[in-house]
């Protein structure tokens, strides 16, 4: 379930991080860049042939065992491996079949993973004879490309989702809301699916990677059934530190994809973490529904004022959330542990809202009467008309004489507007802008 995942490997210098950007540059391109979203991803989404997938960018493997960095990037790149599905080997035509090439290809062959083996920086790709030499590393047939002019990715691509295995349906019941659980190792996350259930389903431990694989548990409240996905973690490996760190979020991704509303777990004795933008920046990204659950909150001293502290900083350092809601919880006593279904039901809702079209374009007016848009060129931007699309997420069309002068900022002052009159709290409000019709007055 969830997407497919594909790592790039291979030694360092190949143009692994060239063919990444290659890969998933135009789908980059039109993210939203919002303060307090990480950039710095080893991780993006692309698609090709009707298929979405993961695709995971890695450091250069080298096998000096006497060198702690080469062993750290050797781990990450292992780590890759184990998560993907699908791996692409990039090897350097130019340079011809290396010693290392041979390490990583055995490496490859003992992960039992399938191997797309890339042969990059082909400068003149009707002589066979500059890639022909890989076909020794035996893992099929060597794909010449150039993937800094993009010279055959597309032959790449087909031999990549050719090896994935079917699209399966969802086995979940229709009518149970899907709820994941997701956040840094060791913020307590198998701790309150465990409170929630009032029961020991899930191992839990203080060592950061107990849980190996997604754990979807079925569970009734209140007449409503549920189904709570733990998020992954990541098998103990000695020296696995930053490693663990990084690439559980590979894990939460695909967790995030099935769901219909996300606990994003925060730590309440560590505070927001390079990671945890990471992992809730995913979920915004996602337009998934979610709440900012901060757990442990029974071990923070407190006074009048300790909860509205934490609630400025998180807001500060997570900026793009401003619309979900946080809660502090303690898993290990219970403490407001039922909030948290109380109140994913109601940002679930709140994904599933639907305004009325003449309330709605009510709204929008009288927003643009108090603050018009901005001209261009003696021009004046008007919206004629708006429109609800799409739920879940709420997804809205203006549609304008001019987009172009319906800047983003504008949007940003929009989006405010709908949720002090709708709500629509906890869920990512899409809003885009077209050219009006003719016929429209």
């Amino acid at each position: 379930m969830g997407k497919p995942v594909v790592a790039i490997v291979g030694r360092p210098n190949v143009g692994k991080s060239t063919l990444f950007n290659r890969l998933v540059g135009a789908r980059k391109a039109i993210v939203e860049d919002i303060p307090g979203v990480t950039r710095d991803r080893l991780y993006d989404i692309t698609d090709w042939d009707g298929r979405e997938f993961i695709i995971i960018d890695t450091g250069g493997i080298r096998f000096d065992e006497g060198d702690i960095f080469a062993r750290e990037v050797k781990l990450q790149a292992e780590l890759a491996i184990d998560e993907a599905g699908v791996i692409i080997l990039v090897v350097d035509a130019r340079e011809g079949i290396t010693h290392e090439d041979e390490q990583v290809a055995d490496m490859l062959r003992k992960s039992n993973r399938p191997v797309v083996l890339a042969a990059n920086k082909v400068e003149n790709f009707n002589k066979q004879l500059e890639y022909y030499e890989f076909y020794n590393l035996g893992l099929g047939d060597p794909i010449p490309l150039s993937a800094m002019h993009g010279l055959n990715t597309n032959d790449l691509l087909d031999a990549v989702v050719n090896k994935f295995g079917p699209v399966r349906e969802e086995e979940d019941e229709i009518d149970a809301i899907k709820i994941a659980i997701v956040g840094r190792p060791n913020v307590g996350k198998s701790s309150m699916i465990n409170s929630l259930l009032g029961e020991d389903r899930v191992i839990v431990s203080d060592i950061p990677g107990t849980t190996r694989d997604a754990i979807d548990t079925p569970f009734e409240y209140q007449g409503q059934k549920y189904v709570l996905i733990d998020t992954a973690g990541i098998r103990r490996k000695s020296r696995i530190r930053e490693a663990t760190e990084r690439y559980s979020v590979i894990r939460s991704l695909k967790s995030i994809e099935r769901a219909d509303v996300v606990l994003i777990v925060l730590d309440a004795t560590e505070g927001v973490l390079e990671q945890d933008k990471r992992i809730a920046g995913y979920v915004h990204e996602q337009a998934k529904a979610n709440i900012m659950v901060v757990n442990k909150w029974d071990l923070v001293d407190k006074d009048g004022k300790t909860m509205h502290r934490f609630d400025q900083d998180i807001r500060d350092e997570l900026k793009f959330l401003s619309y979900s809601p946080i809660l502090y919880v303690s898993a290990l006593t219970r403490k407001r542990i039922y909030q948290i279904i109380d109140i994913a039901n109601f940002v679930v809702e709140q994904h599933h809202r639907r305004i009325n079209t003449a309330e709605l374009n009510q709204v929008v007016n009288e927003a643009t009467l108090l603050n018009p848009l901005p001209g261009g060129g003696g021009k004046k931007g008007r919206i004629y008309y708006t429109t609800q699309v799409r739920t879940a997420p709420p997804t809205f069309v203006y549609f304008a004489n001019d987009p172009e002068l319906v800047h983003f900022s504008y949007l940003r002052y929009l989006e405010n507007v709908l949720r002090q009159n709708f709500g629509f709290e906890g869920t990512p409000i899409r809003q885009i802008v077209r050219q009006k019709k003719r016929d429209m007055q």
